[in-house]
């Protein structure tokens, strides 16, 4: 049945229309970023606490989210601490993209010039927005350009998120100063070492938005599990149900192992403790 617009109803259609093109051309997004109290990620995170990337896959298979949070197995740790696994991350994502830049590097300009061109672009162009909503327990999750030989975290900025309370970072791509970034053993899963900086490389395109890093999707506010299994994402609507599945199964883990050490006189270490 063909529908007549007349009048009013024909005035308001097009408005409405109208209204749609302009608000489409401006740029729209389609998912709604939510956001949650601190006290509520601070709750969620003690059900999480010492598990595993193995434990959340299982959770996460039972509830039927099968194959959905696990990253692809390049996204992995700088470094590891076997000893006390200090390497290991549980948090709740912030999220940051970063694409590449369409402004080319200025060539035959004085060093002066050249310095006032990389600290305008950081400022205007490829900055850390997302620093102003770190809190205790944050995790930031960046999808980065590919191939592209940029180091947007190296070891001074990653010093300073942690100093707001980021307890390790996740990135699609690369970092630099990871031989510092080692010895300040701040938890950092990523793709392959970066050496350039952003200027030049790439610019920021928003924060706390849904991103892909490693293959999978990250919504601001999921809980991520990292270790040396690799990165895990878990939505945050289904968190609950997955640790709860999760922590059976480290429970009987540790009890079996438990036993077997026993039998095989290996002394205790934490990970049966």
């Amino acid at each position: 049945m063909m529908m007549v617009f007349t009048g009013t109803a024909m005035f308001l259609n097009i408005h409405n229309t109208f209204a749609a093109e302009v608000e489409f051309h401006n740029g729209t997004n389609f998912i709604p970023t939510k956001t949650y109290p601190e006290a509520e990620d601070e709750q969620i995170l003690r059900l999480f606490e010492g598990l595993r990337v193995a434990d959340v896959s299982d959770g996460m298979d039972a509830i039927g989210l099968k194959d959905i949070g696990l990253m692809n197995p390049e996204i992995h740790p700088l470094w590891r601490d076997i000893s006390n696994s200090t390497h290991r991350i549980i948090g709740i994502a912030i999220t940051a993209r970063y694409i590449p830049t369409q402004q080319p590097t200025p060539v035959g300009v004085s060093i002066e010039e050249y310095d006032k061109w990389v600290a305008d672009f950081y400022k205007n162009r490829s900055g850390e927005p997302f620093t102003q909503i770190i809190r205790k327990g944050t995790v930031l999750v960046i999808e980065e350009t590919q191939e592209t030989d940029v180091g947007s975290i190296g070891s001074n900025n990653i010093l300073s998120w942690k100093l707001k309370g980021c307890v390790g970072v996740i990135t699609s791509g690369t970092a630099r100063d990871t031989d510092e970034i080692i010895l300040e053993k701040i938890p950092l899963y990523f793709k392959k070492p970066g050496r350039g900086i952003r200027p030049g490389r790439n610019e920021i395109e928003s924060v706390n938005r849904p991103i892909v890093c490693g293959g999978v999707t990250v919504m601001p506010g999921d809980i991520i599990v990292a270790d040396g299994d690799g990165v895990i994402v878990v939505p945050r609507s289904r968190a609950k149900e997955v640790a709860s599945y999760a922590r059976k199964i480290l429970n009987s883990d540790k009890t079996g192992r438990k036993n077997l050490y026993e039998k095989l006189k290996i002394p205790l270490d934490n990970s049966v403790k």
